[in-house]
């Protein structure tokens, strides 16, 4: 699916996905093992079930049937139609959030003084107490901590990663456009809910209307900004006051910012020095590519690993494309993947699996899954990645696989369906991959 809060690939929370399932999960407050964007568990506050809404040198497969030659788009009109800003949003100067106007005076936030990257997220089923925060902020690589709520529950009727944050300290771990929204910060200090661009959107939530936030208490909050995070999976953020009236341990979760030179053993550290039942989790995506290099990929760019190495058979991607073409005219449906709607990497993921091909489930992850390949050499089969939030401008929030000739097929936006369209490298287009098999394996499995 197409991700949000995000969604570049700073990940949360394993159960959710820019456009994760919805997914059956039992009443009471339980540890998961989290299916979705991050390695590890949250905090799942339910009160009750929503609705279920490779070989080296293959040889390209072959483009659908009956497609003639195009040219291709190009441009700044936005690859996803409706993909754009309220019209009855206030804007703030410079910024490209979409926030409600506030009844009254609005809290008092302070100001951005800078920005850091969340790159690890430290999570319990309990309140983590302020000596472990204290003795994680001391490790020498780390720049910066903030303890937080980390739980998901129900939002519109759908199960999503929810932070709880002291809205003056947390906007600097947000992508810089949302972390700069004053109107976004003031708005949730002063009780409401400010969702992922992505979810906003997709989903039709009412921006300065309200909808059901449902954890061990339901409550309807006014949606007061539409902002990405910047931390894949999380869709949704609300005051530490609110998300303990849900039901969350309050700073049951702490959020680390670090040098990378210091990563790995920091994270070894910090797992030292929590308590027994909390988990370190990344929120960076660590790829191994062939030759054993690390990748960590924070630049919003598409693909990893060399061209040199395997590609998918011939055989599979002619089952991939026949299959992704079957789909033609199919709803789209935010969050779905198959085999009746799909979400855009909904699309992606469940075309692959019927080639045998293991992808990861956020479109984010899948530009991770093979290196990037030139325009100039696309084949069919490759996919084609976009940047649509501009809320979080670098984060990869949007797939389509190209069918050759100068076509790909995408599943757009709500209200639309699985539509075969000439091929776009506009403004927002931000790499193309051709798919290892085995990376795309690996990537889904350090995901999942």
């Amino acid at each position: 699916m197409c991700v949000h809060l995000a969604d570049g690939c700073r990940r949360l929370a394993r159960a959710v996905t820019h456009g994760g399932r919805r997914r059956l999960v039992p009443t009471a407050v339980a540890m998961l093992a989290v299916l979705g964007t991050l390695g590890g568990v949250l905090v799942a506050l339910a009160s009750g079930a929503p609705h279920d809404g490779p070989s080296a040198g293959s040889a390209p497969a072959s483009s659908g049937p009956g497609l003639p030659t195009v040219r291709p788009t190009g441009g700044d009109s936005p690859v996803i139609p409706g993909m754009t800003l309220e019209t009855g949003a206030r804007l703030m100067s410079g910024q490209a959030v979409p926030a409600a106007r506030l009844v009254g005076t609005p809290p008092a936030v302070a100001p951005l003084r800078r920005t850091l990257q969340a790159d690890l997220l430290i999570v319990a089923p309990f309140s983590l107490s302020r000596a472990t925060l204290a003795a994680v902020s001391r490790l020498p690589g780390v720049t910066g901590t903030e303890r937080i709520e980390a739980v998901r529950m129900r939002i519109n009727g759908a199960y999503t990663a929810v932070l709880g944050v002291d809205p003056s300290v947390f906007r600097m771990f947000a992508a810089r456009p949302t972390g700069a929204s004053n109107a976004l910060w003031e708005g949730v200090a002063a009780g409401g809910i400010a969702v992922s661009y992505t979810m906003g959107k997709l989903d039709k939530l009412p921006l300065g209307g309200t909808v059901a936030a449902a954890g061990r208490t339901t409550k309807r909050l006014r949606v007061v900004a539409f902002g990405t995070m910047g931390i894949g999976g999380v869709n949704a953020v609300v005051s530490d006051s609110v998300a303990r009236s849900l039901g969350a341990p309050a700073g049951n979760a702490i959020v680390v910012s670090m040098s990378a030179s210091d990563f790995a053993a920091d994270a070894a550290a910090a797992g030292r020095l929590i308590p027994k039942g909390a988990s370190v989790e990344p929120l960076v995506t660590l790829v191994t590519v062939p030759g054993g290099t690390i990748t960590v990929n924070s630049s919003g760019a598409a693909g990893a690993g060399s061209l040199t190495e395997g590609g998918a058979a011939t055989a599979q991607l002619d089952a991939m494309l026949r299959a992704a073409e079957s789909r033609e005219g199919l709803p789209y449906i935010w969050g779905a993947a198959g085999p009746t709607a799909f979400d855009c990497s909904g699309l992606v993921q469940w075309s692959f699996a019927q080639a045998g091909i293991v992808m990861p489930r956020v479109a984010a992850d899948q530009a991770l899954t093979g290196p990037a390949v030139p325009v100039s050499e696309l084949q069919p089969g490759d996919l084609l990645f976009y940047h649509t939030d501009p809320t979080d401008p670098t984060y990869i929030s949007h797939v389509a696989i190209y069918l050759g000739r100068g076509w790909m097929i995408q599943a757009p936006a709500p209200g639309q369906h699985v539509e075969i369209v000439p091929a776009d490298f506009g403004t927002e287009f931000a790499g193309a991959v051709r798919v290892n098999p085995a990376q795309a394996a690996a990537v889904a499995a350090r995901v999942a």
